[in-house]
């Protein structure tokens, strides 16, 4: 027996665990970049419109830190994929950093590896094992990502650089996954460090893009997303920059492993802070507790959110030069909005946005589950306080997040829009339109509550079925789907704003669903046994 031993089973074990997630996410980020592809290729047909439109987001600063810089403004490729660059690639990121998370803290936290460790299976063992499924995926995604771009009409050699550059994003992000699980205690608090390595980064990248010849242009180059860009997919494609991601992701890793070898199963480098020795007065309840678990994930969310908010509400203040082409204005009004371009563009970057906030949402309810499976549930409903109360205070607190965060987004855009062009009614119009998302965030909530309550066990449906609303609201109109499937979508009946008219029925409609399916799950819960 080795440190090794093991690892191939405890890989077959992962990727069972993991067989629906990740290649459902892996197929998302494919979709996303191939339909960013083919809807972007008609849109720019001659050499002028492409210079044209790459200029003005080399241009616009906010653009540019948002998502990254067009290194050939000629080239079609760059242009249709820049989203894809900058924020996709650090939603490529999370996932890595979620699943190394998932297969080493996690499972030290619940005790799981601790038995493992007593059988047949090597110290090093589970840390390799989720190593190797996330390297894995990340060259899944970088391989089937250059197929698909290669299929929706672009260069074979851009196509395979651009899918290298997300699947060593993904493979940078494991990496420092790994370090970081060694040095925390818990699941939470290693996915919170390296989602803020991942922030600190993106700014560090965002400030070496924006900055002029004078500027520190170099901290582009202390960024593994300003590595993976400046890799220049159909801009050169400058194939070296692939060998700093892997020397940066072996160095991480080795690191990782020193790490793991000098501390003791289930605790961290770090420590945690103990807490007080007595509760404090306020947390005498469920609602309280519940605050008191979800307050950290939401703080990161509301800052991210307010982020989001001031860089979209610049955005819409010159889009209207960005989409100068017939033919853009008509894909951005097809996404939204009926009396302007620059409502239609609030409008579709609204959707996106609550998207995001139905992932806060979704993430708000699962962690009723996860108190269930660690067993802190059982305790608390072994005192007077009902599984109705219990269940609902963690409800109670993913509505309400839910809905500030989609309020101080809505803020912070109109405050941005109004401070540029003088109008400050724009704060309460955005606002409201933000606002008028939260029926359709509260069935995907709902959902997830439904799954908790009835199959625990399929508590990963909101997770599918944000995924699947979401496909279909980006890739609906790009491939023209049938009206019934689009409107499968809670998105979908959504009214138009800021812009368009505004229509009660199908937000209390959206809402009455909600709440069925929010009392089903409570009802459910309350008969099933605790697992």
């Amino acid at each position: 027996m080795n440190a090794l031993t093991g690892t191939g089973v405890l890989v077959r074990l992962a990727v069972r665990r993991d067989r629906i997630v990740l290649p459902a996410w892996i197929a998302v980020f494919v979709l996303m970049a191939v339909g960013s592809a083919a809807a972007t290729i008609p849109l720019y047909p001659s050499l002028a419109s492409r210079v044209q439109a790459a200029e003005t987001i080399n241009g616009a600063q906010s653009m540019v830190a948002l998502y990254g810089r067009i290194y050939d403004p000629a080239s079609i490729g760059a242009l249709a994929l820049v989203k894809m660059s900058g924020f996709g690639a650090a939603l490529v990121a999370v996932l890595a950093i979620f699943t190394v998370v998932r297969h080493t803290r996690a499972e030290e936290a619940s005790g799981r590896q601790e038995l493992l460790g007593a059988a047949t299976v090597g110290r090093s063992a589970p840390l390799t094992a989720a190593l190797l499924l996330a390297f894995g995926a990340s060259l899944v995604l970088a391989v089937v990502t250059g197929l698909g771009l290669i299929a929706a009409g672009l260069p074979a050699d851009g196509s395979f650089a651009f899918g290298l550059a997300l699947g060593g994003i993904g493979a940078a992000f494991a990496a420092v996954a790994a370090l970081v699980a060694q040095l925390t205690a818990s699941a939470r608090t290693a996915i919170r460090t390296a989602v803020a390595v991942l922030g600190a980064v993106y700014v560090l990248r965002a400030i070496g893009d924006t900055a002029g010849q004078t500027g520190p242009q170099w901290l582009t180059w202390l960024s593994p997303i300003g590595w993976s860009q400046q890799l220049r997919p159909f801009a050169g494609n400058r194939w070296w920059v692939a060998s700093i991601m892997i020397a940066f992701s072996v160095v991480v890793t080795a690191g990782a492993y020193v790490l793991a070898a000098r501390r003791d199963t289930g605790a961290g480098l770090i420590p945690d802070r103990p807490g007080r020795a007595a509760a404090v007065p306020g947390l005498s309840g469920p609602l309280a507790l519940a605050w008191r678990l979800h307050r950290g994930l939401l703080s990161g969310w509301l800052i991210g959110f307010v982020l989001l908010g001031l860089v979209f509400g610049n955005l819409a203040s010159s889009v209207g030069s960005f989409f100068d082409s017939p033919q853009a204005r008509d894909m951005i009004i097809a996404l939204g909005g009926e009396k302007g371009l620059i409502d239609a563009f609030v409008t579709a970057e609204l959707a996106l946005v609550a998207t995001m906030a139905s992932v806060y949402g979704i993430q708000a309810v699962m962690r009723m589950r996860a108190e269930e499976t660690h067993l802190l549930a059982e305790p608390i409903l072994a005192t007077p306080t009902s599984r109705t109360r219990w269940a609902g205070s963690h409800l109670v607190i993913a509505i309400l997040g839910s809905t500030l965060l989609m309020a101080v987004m809505g803020t912070a855009a109109g405050l941005a829009h109004g401070a540029q062009t003088g109008d400050m009614a724009q704060v309460g119009r955005l606002l409201g339109a933000a606002l008028a998302h939260m029926p359709a965030i509260w069935v995907l909530i709902g959902i997830t509550v439904a799954a908790f309550g009835l199959l625990p066990r399929l508590i990963a449906a909101g997770w599918v079925a944000l995924t699947g609303f979401f496909l279909i609201g980006e890739l609906g109109p790009l491939f023209q789907l049938k009206e019934w499937v689009i409107d499968l979508s809670p998105f979908a009946h959504v009214p138009r704003l800021p812009g368009g008219a505004f229509e009660p029925m199908p937000l209390a409609l959206l809402a009455g669903l909600a709440a069925l399916l929010a009392i089903a799950g409570l009802a459910g819960f309350r008969r099933r046994d605790i697992s």
